[in-house]
């Protein structure tokens, strides 16, 4: 599973714009006075305006042995989260799993984590060319029993860990939608930023199939996207 488009909205959105393509420098694909999309690896990331405020989790995959180097490459341009007494980066033992985390301009929590299974170490030194994806997009919901049949029927992904009590996740190691139950797991980790439903749209790609997923006042909608070839044939 892939994200290959991820669609989010700011009220920040110049300050967005700016951290993205000049802080970070991701390839600025396309602007307009509503909209801006960057290139981020397998990835297009986009950011729409609104007048509202969203409060989202994300995450990026980079190289299995560039945790360190992309830490300190970050450090020079962001400030990153001190998880505890000075200590930024945090270990996932069941998911064979480092990260960390900051904060991107309008306030959402972004992470780059390295997934050691994957086995994808770059030998070459650590610059933003090496994002490989979006890795992890957040759904938080009441009932994520009912979201994960759903994303296991219609987009054919599956249960990864977690519990359909308090925090499942449902894809694998190259895409993973979040799925904690904001009712029991009421932050996102590490801050204090209360777990709230905020509105998205994504493309998926998953075994060979994009899927377009809107994702809206918790009703989660997926659509299969018709390939070139059938679009070309039914015409």
């Amino acid at each position: 599973m892939k994200f290959i488009e991820l669609e989010l909205y700011t009220n920040k959105f110049e300050s967005e714009l700016k951290f993205y393509s000049k802080t970070l420098g991701f390839k600025l694909l396309k602007q307009s006075d509503i909209s801006f999309t960057v290139q981020i690896g397998w990835s297009k990331l986009t950011f729409k305006k609104s007048k509202k405020e969203y409060k989202y989790h994300y995450c990026f995959l980079i190289p299995a042995n560039h945790l360190n180097k992309a830490l300190d490459w970050m450090e020079k341009r962001t400030k990153v989260i001190d998880i505890e007494n000075g200590r930024k980066t945090q270990n996932f033992e069941s998911w064979n799993a480092d990260s960390f985390y900051f904060y991107d301009a309008s306030g959402n929590i972004a992470e780059f984590i390295v997934r050691y299974d994957l086995k994808n170490d770059d030998k070459t030194d650590f610059d933003i060319s090496k994002v490989l994806g979006v890795n992890e997009m957040g759904m938080p919901t009441n009932d994520v029993r009912k979201i994960n049949i759903q994303l296991e029927n219609e987009l054919g992904t599956k249960f990864w860990k977690g519990d359909f009590k308090r925090f499942g996740t449902n894809g694998n190691q190259e895409g993973i939608l979040l799925l904690p139950n904001y009712k029991v797991k009421e932050i996102w980790f590490p801050t204090t930023l209360k777990i709230k439903p905020q509105s998205f749209n994504a493309i998926i790609k998953n075994n060979k199939q994009e899927y377009k997923i809107e994702y809206i006042e918790e009703q989660l909608k997926i659509k299969a996207i018709a390939s070139t070839i059938n679009r070309c044939t039914s015409q």
